[in-house]
């Protein structure tokens, strides 16, 4: 028994191997005011939802996808299709595994658990300030997330090294992006092998995942609160899993060679020059 399957929203991403957007137009108001529409129903939906169920300690597994799924509801709204593929490989581990995606905006950290989670237990590696910064800060520190401080690389890989293998051995999935900070392109010299390193270590494969999340994104002042673009595509890839020998070396050029495939495709199908 699935208890994700229930009738209400948290069943969205369990439509087999792909989900793709029905066909929907933004309202007027989000056509207009895009951002302002987009954030006042963010933070006084489900944020604000999921903040107090986290202040009171009620902030387990399937509020946190139902949270996730509404998020994504909102772009929807905003006439941004959402497109998945590929999710036949996050049941095809037997056991836990590592999820190494790029990073291109606060999109994905939202999403991800409402397609993930309702398949298998999964946390993030976060940056220490996402754990205490207000609103997001509860609800986060509520996932048992991999803490990384983004001062010390030493420290970091210990963190994640040891923090995730007492995860992975526990069951839980672990999502890891392994580059420094968001960006909306793609720079395999800035994506390290940290998910690889771990995955080598727990002896549990990797999956890549390809996103494109700039829809949402990155702020001047605030990099969660950037603007919001209604009608620009939201996409995610798995690819099948990967088992790491040896060093890894060849593991990680097929995680960056695959991400940098499905960036360049979908720029393309976008009309983006890349």
């Amino acid at each position: 028994m699935n208890p994700f399957v229930d009738g209400d929203i948290s069943a969205k991403f369990l439509t087999g191997n792909a989900y793709r957007s029905p066909g929907l137009r933004a309202g007027l108001v989000s056509r207009m005011l895009p951002s302002v529409s987009f954030y006042s129903h963010l933070f006084l939906g489900p944020v604000r939802w999921l903040c107090r169920r986290a202040a009171r300690g009620l902030c387990d597994d399937a509020a946190w996808v139902y949270a996730s799924v509404w998020v994504a509801d909102l772009m929807e709204r905003l006439g941004c299709p959402v497109e998945v593929q590929g999710m036949d490989a996050i049941d095809a581990v037997d056991g836990p595994c590592l999820f190494v995606a790029n990073h291109m905006s606060t999109l994905e950290t939202f999403m991800l658990p409402g397609i993930i989670r309702p398949r298998r237990p999964v946390t993030f590696v976060v940056k220490q300030s996402l754990t205490t910064m207000p609103f997001f800060g509860p609800v986060m520190r509520s996932r048992d997330p991999i803490v990384v401080g983004r001062t010390n690389p030493r420290e970091d890989l210990k963190a994640v090294l040891e923090g995730g293998v007492e995860r992975l051995r526990k069951g839980t999935s672990i999502i890891v992006f392994p580059q420094h900070t968001r960006s909306p392109v793609f720079d395999p010299h800035q994506f390290n092998s940290i998910g690889i390193k771990l995955a080598r270590k727990a002896d549990v494969p990797v999956v890549p995942l390809a996103l494109k999340t700039d829809a949402w994104g990155t702020g001047k002042k605030i990099k969660e609160l950037g603007p919001v673009k209604p009608g620009m595509a939201v996409r995610y890839s798995f690819a099948p899993p990967l088992r790491v020998a040896g060093q890894g070396k060849e593991e990680h050029a097929a995680v960056c060679r695959y991400i940098a495939e499905h960036l360049a495709q979908w720029q393309r199908a976008d009309g983006v020059n890349g």
